[in-house]
């Protein structure tokens, strides 16, 4: 019986110290990263396009946002999560379904694109907070947007064509009036003739002596 337990003992002690030198935290001094996956990288979100654009709150319209996301050697990531959030209150708008937050996933080229952003109809300049992680590693930015009315609607709502059109007519007014004075002018021009003994016109033709 004594020499049963003593196998069954080492048996244990055998299993308990192949399952120990198996383990991630021992075999090869990795802790918990398994061989061959990737090391972390340092973000960069470089803006692409978006910064300081100007929206029309008339139209509710606006340029949509890009941004590119990088390691610390300039080289883009795919994958990347890069969440886009819209203030809270004053100027500024709303993602898809009235949201104000947007994540996307970084495509091959490691950019992201807000889809789907209305501005509001609140005038004013406003900011955009910017956030990437990918792999635990996070990076922050922020976009500056501003609301404002278009030049049109500051001026009564009168288009570039109204102007225009009204433009025109005036030219065409003030060159009639000119043409106007040159036919006033021809017609009250005082006829040829000869001088009377008294030193007084004589229309007509003058007759010969």
């Amino acid at each position: 019986m004594a020499v049963h337990n003593r196998h069954a003992n080492r048996v244990v002690t055998l299993f308990l110290i192949s399952t120990l030198i198996s383990s991630p935290c021992l075999a090869g001094g990795q802790g918990t990263v398994p061989t061959g996956q990737a090391t972390t990288t340092k973000l960069k979100i470089v803006v692409v396009q978006g910064d300081g654009a100007v929206n029309n709150v008339k139209q509710r319209v606006a340029r949509e946002m890009i941004v590119e996301i990088q390691d610390e050697n300039d080289r883009p990531i795919a994958g990347a999560a890069v969440a886009f959030m819209l203030p809270n209150s004053g100027a500024g708008g709303t993602f898809a379904n009235g949201s104000k937050m947007l994540t996307v996933r970084t495509d091959v080229n490691g950019r992201a694109i807000t889809q789907a952003f209305r501005p509001n109809n609140v005038v004013g300049e406003f900011k955009i907070d910017v956030t990437a992680s990918y792999q635990g590693q996070t990076a922050n930015t922020t976009i500056s947007g501003t609301n404002a009315i278009a030049a049109g609607a500051a001026t009564g709502g009168i288009s570039a064509t109204t102007i225009g059109i009204i433009a025109g007519v005036a030219g065409a007014a003030a060159a009639g009036v000119v043409a106007a004075k040159r036919s006033s002018t021809n017609t009250t021009r005082t006829p040829q003739g000869t001088i009377g003994i008294g030193g007084g016109p004589v229309l007509g033709v003058p007759r010969p002596n």
